[in-house]
């Protein structure tokens, strides 16, 4: 069965922010995934994370991470004309992600442009930043996906 596709290049306008979607960070989802990929004593131990500069049990980044991929799927581009991606520029954790927090993830459109090698296809920018119930910022991620184009040959 064919998927319908909804997002193609031109819906990414330039200076548009979208909320993605929330997710709550469950506590042994938190252990489970660190014990496995990121095993460090204040993400899977929480005497250890207590007696650590953070006071108590935080998630991995790259937890985080999967988290808002998760959300990034969920939300559009599991229905979007994507031909992947190249890779992302940057990911930061400015603060601490902990179990039980709420994670509001938020997409904006930076830069968006045809591409010069591929004429069905456009490049875009995107910022995610991602907030805690608190709305403190936990996490950013910049990076590049490619996009089919929904009329090829025409100017945006």
């Amino acid at each position: 069965m064919e998927k319908k596709l909804r997002y193609y290049w031109e819906d990414f306008k330039v200076g548009e922010r979208i909320t993605v979607g929330t997710v709550s960070v469950d506590k042994d989802e938190v252990i489970e995934f660190a014990s496995r990929y990121d095993p460090q004593s204040f993400h899977i131990d929480e005497e250890a994370a207590r007696q650590s500069i953070y006071g108590g049990l935080i998630a991995s980044g790259w937890h985080s991470c999967a988290l808002i991929m998760r959300l990034i799927c969920d939300s559009y581009m599991l229905e979007a004309a994507s031909l992947g991606s190249p890779g992302l520029d940057s990911v930061r954790w400015p603060k601490p992600v902990r179990p039980g927090d709420t994670l509001t993830a938020y997409r904006t459109t930076v830069e968006s442009r045809e591409s010069k090698s591929r004429p069905e296809a456009g490049i875009v920018k995107t910022l995610w930043e991602v907030e805690n119930q608190k709305g403190e910022l936990v996490m950013t991620m910049s990076g590049i996906n490619l996009f089919l184009r929904r009329n090829p040959g025409m100017a945006k």
